[in-house]
């Protein structure tokens, strides 16, 4: 007998006894051709597809996304134990980015994801002054596991108003360059704060969403979630969410403090009766090496860090916000100067808002470089499973930390006491 037929023979039956076939009748045909072989092969594969037909995933099906939670389902429900969608919120991821940042939004969206949204599913949406290129809608879309949005930003909400005295912008241009203040040289730089201060929550693409997240490219999420902010902001009405709160840059915003007493004056109703002003006006020292801007602006410089900000879209669209931004814009500082939109974002809900409408996401573990915030408890961070990052400081505890004076005049330590949901947990 010629021994390689006769390999081949024995290999054939047990490739299809490794399959499971419990019976398996050979064909009285002569085994002498390849062909023969190659029917036999192909045999198997059927005869074991139909065996396995009750847990088959189809190749398809069961392609892999980067994202860690978005394995398609098994087709079969039997067979794999399905995790029941959450009830979600009317809520959004927001982030505004260009496509030459891709490596860095694809980072922050993995983090996100592996963080947070892999048991939600909520949408992303895409925000740019130019038009999305293919490749960062492919990349994007695949490592979501929601849907996600691309939205082109109208000029007139980017650009710079036509009230702006082009002269005295150019000006300022050059004052700010030579003093070296941050960002002061750049046009684009100031369009973007003007856009997130007042024409974000315009867009289209948000026009029918309560909440939003936003996230920048390049960030850092330290610690799982475990529970659903978005839930957590409707469910205790709260208006506005930071994790980092600190000191800004007093040569980017000289004006802006006068231009807000000067708003307060035409709209005094509008300062809330139980309002956080006092978060954002003392200057008492809390602690021995507390920081304390020497200016002589009755604002202390205190601000929420926008670039993680959970909001309610409803308080920006609010008549008090737009009126607000409006006076603002209108004074002209954003471009004659340098203001940023996390100190016109801190201000307006430290005056328009209920202290208790602002909370402080403390448990959450974030970076956006250079500063880094994480819980210290060692029982959070087993239980939330943080990878705290070593040699870094948390930022909570150091002098340029305005988060102590949010505990003595804003609503305090709040967040493990007010948000508790047991099956978040499980």
């Amino acid at each position: 007998m010629n021994w390689r037929l006769s390999s081949a023979v024995i290999v054939a039956f047990i490739l299809l006894v490794s399959f499971g076939i419990k019976r398996v009748i050979l064909p009285s045909i002569p085994l002498t051709s390849p062909k023969t072989l190659k029917g036999l092969y192909e045999q198997s594969l059927k005869l074991n597809s139909d065996f396995e037909n009750s847990t088959h995933l189809l190749l398809q099906d069961a392609r892999l996304k980067p994202a860690t939670n978005s394995y398609v389902n098994a087709r079969f429900p039997d067979v794999e134990k399905q995790r029941s969608s959450p009830h979600l919120e009317n809520a959004t991821i927001l982030m505004l980015c260009r496509n030459w940042e891709l490596p860095e939004v694809l980072k922050s969206m993995r983090e996100l994801e592996d963080r947070f949204n892999r048991d939600y599913h909520y949408p992303w949406v895409f925000l740019n002054d130019a038009n999305f290129t293919s490749e960062f809608i492919t990349e994007t879309s695949a490592m979501a596991t929601g849907e996600t949005f691309y939205g082109h930003i109208p000029p007139e909400d980017w650009n710079t108003p036509e009230y702006i005295n082009k002269t005295k912008y150019n000006e300022s241009i050059l004052n700010f360059t030579k003093n070296d203040v941050i960002y002061g040289d750049s046009r684009s730089y100031r369009n973007m704060c003007h856009f997130n201060s007042g024409f974000f929550f315009r867009q289209k693409l948000l026009l029918n969403y309560d909440y939003y997240f936003r996230v920048e490219p390049g960030v850092q999420y330290f610690c799982d979630f475990q529970m659903d902010p978005f839930r957590l902001m409707r469910e205790k009405s709260k208006k506005y969410g930071f994790v980092i709160s600190i000191l800004e840059y007093p040569d980017t915003i000289p004006t802006l403090w006068n231009t807000v007493e000067n708003f307060l004056t035409e709209y005094p109703s509008y300062l809330h009766e139980n309002s956080s002003i006092a978060f954002i006006t003392s200057k008492d020292p809390i602690g021995p090496e507390t920081l304390i801007p020497k200016d002589a602006s009755p604002y202390n410089m205190c601000h929420f860090w926008s670039n993680f900000e959970i909001g309610d879209l409803n308080f920006f669209r609010s008549q008090e916000y737009l009126d607000y931004f409006n006076f603002l814009s209108r004074s002209g500082g954003f471009y004659y100067e340098r203001w940023g939109d996390a100190p016109v974002h801190t201000i307006a809900a430290s005056l328009l808002l209920d202290r208790d409408d602002i909370i402080d996401f403390e448990d959450i573990g974030y970076t956006h470089p250079p500063f880094f915030t994480f819980p210290d408890s060692v029982s959070l961070q087993i239980g939330k499973r943080c990878i705290i990052p070593q040699n870094k400081k948390n930022l909570d505890i150091l002098p340029h930390s305005c988060l102590p004076r949010w505990w003595r005049y804003g609503s305090g330590k709040r967040f493990l006491r007010e948000y508790f949901h047991e099956e978040d947990y499980l």
